[in-house]
């Protein structure tokens, strides 16, 4: 016989092979096997689990999204608070140096000579808007003379001895501080009342 012609059983054969490989995959079986077809109440438990499971991880996702939100939220008010505060600082040099200028011109000199008199209300002027511009952007002047002492917004240079003050009282400023917002910019420098020793404060009268 032709080697072109296949014999009636071998054409059977692969008819056979051709169904058996073009059934369809019987898909009926679930992740845990046969089994959790007989046990319904496994195959609920394990579904619960994993819907847990997945409810969990999405509150972790929401979490850590409202988390990542808040977060950018106070950077971007920081920002828009504390952006200028490296200029601010830059800035207190140009007003201590106004007040200085201020301070070095006697009142009566200005009464005596128009031109100086000017000049000295022209760098008045311009100190006052400074300030103003200043406390537009949440920069406030700290002068703090007569206050309680505070360490938070106070640097103490030295003690004076002052019976009319409260030990802890601000005795003197010698130099303003500077706060932006809630935040300090410098310490004002100053002068505490000393504390009062325990035998200064014994009533030696008769």
């Amino acid at each position: 016989m032709s080697q072109y012609h296949d014999s009636p059983e071998k054409a059977e054969d692969e008819v056979e092979r051709t169904e058996a490989e073009t059934d369809p995959v019987d898909d009926t079986e679930g992740p845990e096997g046969d089994g959790w077809q007989d046990d319904p109440a496994a195959r609920i438990n394990a579904l619960e689990g994993e819907v847990a499971n997945l409810k969990d991880q999405l509150l972790r996702a929401l979490a850590e999204t409202e988390n990542t939100r808040r977060r950018a939220e106070r950077e971007r008010e920081d920002a828009a608070k504390y952006g200028v505060a490296g200029f601010a600082r830059d800035m207190l040099n140009v007003a201590d140096n106004l007040a200085r200028a201020i301070e070095a011109v006697p009142a009566e000199a200005r009464e005596e000579d128009a031109r100086l008199k000017s000049l000295s209300e022209g760098v008045e002027m311009t100190m006052r808007e400074l300030a103003t511009a200043m406390e537009r952007h949440g920069i406030k002047r700290v002068d703090p003379a007569g206050e309680p002492f505070d360490h938070n917004f106070h640097q103490a240079m030295f003690e004076v001895d002052d019976p009319a003050q409260e030990p802890g009282t601000v005795a003197s400023v010698l130099q303003p501080g500077y706060v932006i917002h809630d935040r300090l910019l410098r310490p004002a420098m100053v002068g505490v009342v000393k504390k009062r020793s325990e035998t200064s404060r014994v009533d030696t009268r008769a």
